[in-house]
Order: structure tokens, then sequence, then C-alpha cells
């Protein structure tokens, strides 16, 4: 079984397409099992600058 950022919490944030729960897109999620071993690390490494954007995101559309 490969590693993956999947935490069981599938949950998709409407204005940033991404799931709050692994950071990824649909489109990202649907291909994990094509794509080779390089792509799934950069998407490993990513995916928790991507998840803290998105939260950052969330608190500015709030207070403003």
């Amino acid at each position: 079984m490969s590693e993956s950022p999947y935490v069981k919490i599938c949950t998709h944030d409407v204005r940033s397409k991404l799931c709050l729960g692994c950071g990824r897109s649909i489109h990202k999620i649907a291909r994990w099992a094509e794509m080779s071993a390089a792509e799934r690390g950069r998407i490993m490494s990513e995916s928790p600058l991507r998840l803290v954007a998105g939260r950052q995101s969330e608190t500015i559309s709030a207070i403003g």
C-alpha cells in the first residue's frame, strides 16, 4: 500500500475546491492510484502548505 495524505476527513471546501482533510483536489484524489511515486511524493509534501493556505483564506473571509 502506498503512502497517502488521506486522513479520513473527506469534506471539500467550496471556495478552494480542496479537501479539508488532505488538501488535495478531487482531480488529484481520483488520479492518486495512477500517479508515479515521484508525483505522489510531491503532493504529499505540498499538502500541508495547501491546508494552511486554505485555512488562512477561510479566516480572512470570516473577518471580512
